[in-house]
């Protein structure tokens, strides 16, 4: 016998807050997108008008004269593009394969020592030993000034490996002891029976170390402000924004500028450089990394 769908009537207090919730929601994506849009339209408005601050959303006399300032004429924020990538993509795929190996190791339930491995990366998440000793660390393993002093001290971290080891001890043991009656070792069950169900969380701890990686320009400043071939594009902007601040032309007496690149238009243009590429990369995983996020914290 099937059971007949009754529509639910909504009542007074429902309608309600549905349209409370949705005009708060619509609220709160305008006031979250505007600095954005209001950059964007500053990167592609011509100096004359950018310098007059009044742009909101359109920009007025369109131009890309601040992106080709950028592109061709800034040599630091193209090495610094080269290097963000690079370390980006390095990064996440290396610091991927260390936390999930580890994580599978801690993740079996013969293992003896998971207890005592789990809490001591969940110390660390606590406490640390500081700038000052971290940049010791780093001179003496002859790290500071190259290009690894970005990937190696955070190949592992705590809390992908909790993340991962979640996900991982919510899956069936009878995978496990299948592969294991048909003779397969550890690497073999994890390499074909666990990273193929993994790809959501995998997805979402790859989400979590790019953007990171993406956004990093403190260790740039600190192990490599004197070496210009490893600058990163964070860094390239953190120092634009803080160093243009004096440099504007000064309107005339009619309240114009020449028709020139104005150093708002520049900021603006290398702040939204900066953001679109992690920005376009989001959508395609999100659907991982929403399921990678919950699915991991639920147990039967």
């Amino acid at each position: 016998m099937f059971k007949k769908l009754t529509k639910t009537r909504m009542s007074g207090w429902d309608w309600a807050f549905v349209i409370c919730n949705t005009t708060f929601l619509i609220l709160f994506c305008c006031v979250t997108l505007y600095p954005v849009l209001n950059t964007l339209a500053y990167s592609f408005t011509d100096g004359s008008e950018a310098i007059l601050k009044n742009i909101h959303l359109v920009p007025r006399k369109f131009t890309t004269s601040a992106y080709e300032k950028i592109i061709f004429e800034m040599s630091g924020f193209r090495q610094g593009l080269i290097v963000t990538v690079s370390r980006t993509l390095l990064a996440s795929v290396l610091s991927l394969a260390a936390n999930a190996l580890l994580a599978f190791v801690i993740s079996r339930r013969n293992f003896l020592f998971k207890r005592s491995l789990s809490l001591f990366w969940v110390i660390t998440m606590y406490a640390n030993g500081g700038l000052i000793p971290s940049v010791i660390l780093m001179t003496k393993l002859h790290l500071t000034g190259t290009f690894w002093v970005y990937i190696i001290p955070g190949l592992v971290s705590a809390f992908n490996i909790l993340v991962l080891r979640t996900y991982m001890s919510s899956l069936p043991d009878s995978y496990e002891e299948s592969a294991q009656l048909d003779g397969a070792g550890h690497m073999t069950i994890f390499a074909r029976i666990i990273s193929p169900l993994c790809k959501p969380v995998y997805a979402t701890v790859f989400l979590f170390v790019a953007v990171y990686h993406w956004n990093s320009w403190f260790d740039a400043m600190i192990y490599n402000r004197l070496k210009p071939q490893n600058t990163t594009l964070q860094y390239e902007l953190q120092k634009l924004l803080s160093s243009l601040t004096q440099l504007n032309p000064t309107p005339d007496s009619s309240g114009k500028v020449a028709n020139v690149t104005t150093e708002i238009q520049v900021r603006a243009a290398a702040t939204i450089a900066t953001m679109l590429p992690i920005i376009c990369l989001y959508p395609f995983l999100q659907r991982y990394f929403v399921t990678g996020l919950t699915i991991g914290g639920v147990k039967e």
